[in-house]
């Protein structure tokens, strides 16, 4: 299994890219104290080629690149309240 530091790329090409907050990588859940519930949806995708894609790519540019070349895909839905 490989793990990615911030803003890191490996050598198979696994990269980051932007997130909502505009920073790179995965951010982990933080839902304000005292809200109900958050939900955090993940997505999974197999596709039939290697993307290229700036490490800091938007979700928008990753959507577009995808087009076309999804074979699979999965989502989990999670949910987290901070107390």
């Amino acid at each position: 299994m490989n793990s990615l530091s911030k803003g890191e790329s490996t050598a198979n090409g696994i990269r980051q890219g932007r997130n909502d907050f505009k920073k790179t990588g995965y951010g982990g859940s933080c839902p304000p104290h005292g809200h109900d519930p958050h939900r955090y949806f993940f997505r999974l995708y197999a596709l039939d080629n290697m993307l290229d894609l700036k490490p800091d790519a938007i979700r928008a540019q990753l959507e577009e690149a995808m087009k076309g070349h999804i074979l699979a895909e999965s989502e989990l839905m999670g949910r987290f309240e901070r107390k």
